[in-house]
């Protein structure tokens, strides 16, 4: 364990990209609940949901999840540990692929119809009548953009959406996007490594759009790993503790969801929160960045 303060040690920072959209700016990601490659269920059921329930207890109101996720194995847990949620719960989602059933490949899934029967099934599993937030996760493959955004458009007029958020998108297509419907969340792959969504990220400070990093753990060089190693036994951390607080930092806009099947990681992840990193580690982390790269293969 580390030595960081624990979540009850000040009040859990927010954000809020619409009016009727306040997220804690420490969110948790369910992916990691399922079985192993995001598929089957979780190794241990009681588990998963000992961790969920212990995400609303540590003060997090922002939990990121989505159908496909198992599939269905995510939303089917959040329901049974969770129902009837806390009236400031904020439950973001996403649509725009499907896995087999049988061999878990992904498949995508952007054609109206299907982005419409996306929506209504994480509506019924989740047991809600509109859901707060949807990511239109892009793939290649789908309808033209500006289709997929304006069906996201009309189901939020029908009351089935309250928000609208895009995964995987560039700097134009959020700009696309703006000219036909307000925008509230932004999920594209950034970490303090991985930064070629920068300018995204500095349009979503302009417009007030919580910016919210898939992937944004590991994966890093030697020299990376060496730097987050030295941060983090100087501040008493971990690395991964390092890694999430220079997220927090690096914008006012930018929301965390790291994911995990463990309590212990869970607890540590929250706890990162109130890590306040100095300006020589800022200033170190800094320059690890790399803002070129290409998208990668991520649900």
């Amino acid at each position: 364990m580390t030595t960081l303060p624990t979540h009850d040690a000040a009040p859990m920072q927010t954000f809020t990209p619409a009016p009727r959209l306040t997220l804690t700016r420490m969110g948790y990601g369910a992916m990691q609940l399922t079985g192993p490659g995001i598929f089957g269920p979780p190794k241990d059921h009681d588990a998963a949901i000992a961790v969920l329930r212990e995400v609303v207890a540590l003060g997090v109101r922002h939990i990121d999840t989505c159908d496909y996720y198992g599939p269905f194995v995510v939303n089917r847990l959040i329901r049974e540990a969770l129902y009837p949620y806390p009236d400031d719960l904020k439950l973001v989602t996403k649509i725009g692929a499907l896995r087999d059933e049988k061999d878990g490949s992904w498949l995508s899934a952007m054609q109206p119809d299907q982005l419409r029967q996306a929506i209504e099934d994480n509506l019924s599993r989740l047991g809600l009548d509109a859901l707060d937030a949807v990511n239109l996760r892009m793939n290649p493959g789908g309808p033209e953009f500006s289709v997929c955004v304006k069906t996201m458009a009309d189901m939020q007029a029908e009351g089935l959406i309250r928000h609208i958020g895009l995964s995987n998108i560039t700097l134009a297509q959020l700009d696309r996007a703006l000219d036909i419907v307000p925008v509230a969340t932004v999920q594209n792959w950034y970490n303090v490594v991985h930064r070629p969504s920068e300018a995204l990220l500095r349009r979503c400070e302009e417009r007030t759009i919580a910016f919210v990093p898939f992937f944004p753990l590991g994966g890093f060089t030697p020299l990376a790993h060496a730097v987050l190693d030295d941060a983090a036994g100087k501040l008493g951390a971990t690395s991964q503790q390092i890694q999430l607080a220079w997220l927090l930092q690096h914008s006012p806009v930018i929301c965390v969801i790291p994911g995990t099947s463990s309590l212990d990681h869970l607890r540590d992840n929250v706890a990162a929160e109130h890590l306040v990193l100095p300006p020589d580690v800022v200033a170190a982390l800094d320059a690890l960045g790399d803002e070129s790269g290409s998208p990668v293969s991520h649900r």
